[in-house]
Parts: structure tokens; C-alpha cells; sequence
């Protein structure tokens, strides 16, 4: 490195000995010093020189465009790493399995939607457990027909893809955790529910609202507030309406979701679309919810009332 130093002119000898060996003074290996620290920050040869000689951009521009580069290898390595990992989890026992993987990867990482949705198939008749890597594809997949290929892909895989499914709620950006939680749902099993009660806690409003969702349809009374809150705020209140009439099939359930109704309604905070949502979400309630309808076919919104009294007759209807 020395010799090379000193053909570039970065770092010259002050002198030379009798028998030709290079001489340096201690101002020589201070510039020597200044030069490989500048280097570990990342600086080429050029840019060192330029530094040193007080030539180069302000060190806030040079260093921000370091930054920059560095994430930049940072991404490569990472992206490298995880069609590594990918290729490791199928454990390919020749290379011919391991061109297949790889070949599937590219499928996959295409620009392209069709190519991508063609690899989720042929992902899904293939003997390697691609089960992770589909569910890592699924993750970051934003083309709803790609999606939905993917989701019928991981179904039929060799493998599990659960554990990635789960350690994707952890991450920081909230459209992947709701992605997770939607292929979780797809799969379902006991794992499933104990990975998405988590979920029920996430900061972001769409993802517990959706992990609500799926638990409240899989009868999981832990839900039933977060779908409570889905009726009354209109966010997918004909979804969460639906998983709390399964979830109301028990009489003791249904007694505590009409208790949260009528406490939303008793306080007068309730608008008028709120108590017509109220109405509607009680239509497949047993008799648990007739003394809640006759009073919302009291309501003084005739709009309100209507829609009570609608839903009275389908239930008496439905019991004739």
C-alpha cells in the first residue's frame, strides 16, 4: 500500500536510504495517518488527496454523499444476503436445485406483473419448500392479481411461511404488517391466531382494525371491542358488523355487544349515521337485541327509526 501511496503521489518518502529502502520523516506518518483515516470513512484516493489539500467539497457534502454510497452498499449486501437466505431455506441438495431458486427469484423480482404472477405458480407445483420465499414475495407484492396468485401459491407450497408472516408484523412499515396479517388470515390455524392477537395492539389503526377482522370471524372475543369501534366509526363496518354477529351466536357474547352499543347511544355522542350503523350491525342479533332496536325505533331521527323498525321486521320475519 505504501509503494502505491507513493506512486500516486498521496504519500512520498521524505528520503531514501544508501541501499534504496524508502525513509519516512514523522511528518511523512502524520500525512500517512491523515490519509487512512480519511480512507475508513470511505474516501477513494482522489477524494483524500482533494481533502488534504483542502480542495474537496465542504466536508457536510462530501460526507452526506458518503452516507448516501454507504447505504447504497448496504442495500446490495442486504439484498444479496436475503437471495442467500432464500436459496438456504430450500435446501437444495445439487445446483440444478439451486439454478431453480434462483430462477424462480428473478420470476419474482420482475418489473413485471404477469412474469411475477407466472413464478407464484410455478412456485406452487414445484417439490422445493418454497413456502418462506413465497411469503417474503407476498410481503412486498402491491398488484392485487399478483397478490392474490401468491396467497393461492403459499397455500399449496411445500413449507411453512408462517414464521416469516409473523416476524413481518414486527417491522416499521404498517401496509407490510397489514399484508402479513391478511396471508395469516389465508392460512389460518392455531399459530395464526396467537401470532395476530398481537396485532390487536398495533399502533396502526388499519392493521389492528384488520387483525379484528379476522379474529372476530374466527370467533375470538377478544375482537369484539376493536369491531365495536370499526361499527361506530364506519371504518369496514359491514365486515366487522358481520364478525360480530358470528361472535353473537353465543347468547352471553351477544348480551355484552348490545351492553357496548347501548353505552355508545346513552351518552348522546352518537350521530345519526352512527345509530343507523347500530341498526344495521343488530339484524342477525338474536332477541338479545330487541330492547335496543325498539328504542332506536324511538329514535327522534326519522332515519334512525326507519331502519330500527326494518330491521324488526326482518328478525320477526325470520322467526315465522
Amino acid at each position: 500500500m505504501l509503494r502505491h501511496y507513493d506512486a500516486v503521489g498521496l504519500v512520498s518518502p521524505s528520503g531514501r536510504t544508501e541501499a534504496g529502502y524508502r525513509e519516512y520523516s514523522q511528518a511523512d506518518a502524520l500525512r500517512l495517518f491523515q490519509v487512512e483515516s480519511l480512507r475508513s470513512l470511505g474516501l477513494g484516493l482522489a477524494e483524500v488527496r482533494q481533502a488534504l489539500s483542502q480542495q474537496a467539497p465542504h466536508p457536510d457534502v462530501l460526507i452526506d454523499a458518503l452516507m448516501v454510497r454507504s447505504r447504497e452498499r448496504l442495500a446490495a449486501e442486504q439484498a444479496l444476503l436475503c437471495r442467500l437466505t432464500a436459496v438456504s431455506a430450500t435446501s437444495p441438495e445439487d445446483w440444478s436445485a439451486v439454478l431453480e431458486v434462483v430462477h424462480l427469484l428473478k420470476g419474482l423480482d420482475s418489473t413485471h406483473a404477469p412474469e411475477r404472477q407466472r413464478a407464484a405458480f410455478d412456485a406452487a407445483s414445484s417439490d422445493a419448500p418454497l413456502a418462506a420465499l413465497i411469503a417474503h414475495a407476498l410481503l412486498q407484492e402491491q398488484e392485487p392479481n399478483v397478490a392474490g396468485a401468491l396467497h393461492w401459491a403459499l397455500a399449496r407450497t411445500i413449507g411453512s411461511g408462517a414464521s416469516v408472516l409473523g416476524a413481518a408484523l414486527q417491522q416499521p412499515d404498517p401496509v407490510v404488517r397489514e399484508r402479513a396479517v391478511l396471508a395469516l388470515a389465508k392460512l389460518g390455524g392455531s399459530d395464526a391466531v396467537e401470532t395476530l392477537r398481537g396485532s390487536l395492539l398495533d399502533p396502526a389503526e388499519r392493521v389492528r382494525y384488520r387483525a379484528a377482522r379476522v379474529l372476530g370471524g374466527w370467533g375470538i372475543r377478544d375482537a369484539i371491542p376493536l369491531l365495536i369501534e370499526q361499527v361506530l366509526g364506519g371504518t369496514h363496518d359491514v365486515e366487522a358488523a358481520d364478525a360480530l354477529a358470528d361472535l353473537a351466536e353465543d347468547p352471553a357474547i351477544a348480551k355484552q355487544i348490545v351492553e357496548r352499543f347501548e353505552a355508545a347511544i346513552s351518552d348522546g355522542q352518537a350521530d345519526v349515521q352512527t345509530r343507523v350503523r347500530i341498526c344495521q350491525a343488530l339484524a342477525e342479533f338474536n332477541g338479545t337485541a330487541s330492547a335496543l332496536l325498539a328504542r332506536l325505533a324511538a329514535d327522534p331521527d326519522p332515519s334512525v327509526a326507519r331502519n330500527a323498525r326494518y330491521v324488526m321486521g326482518i328478525r320477526n320475519d325470520a322467526l315465522t
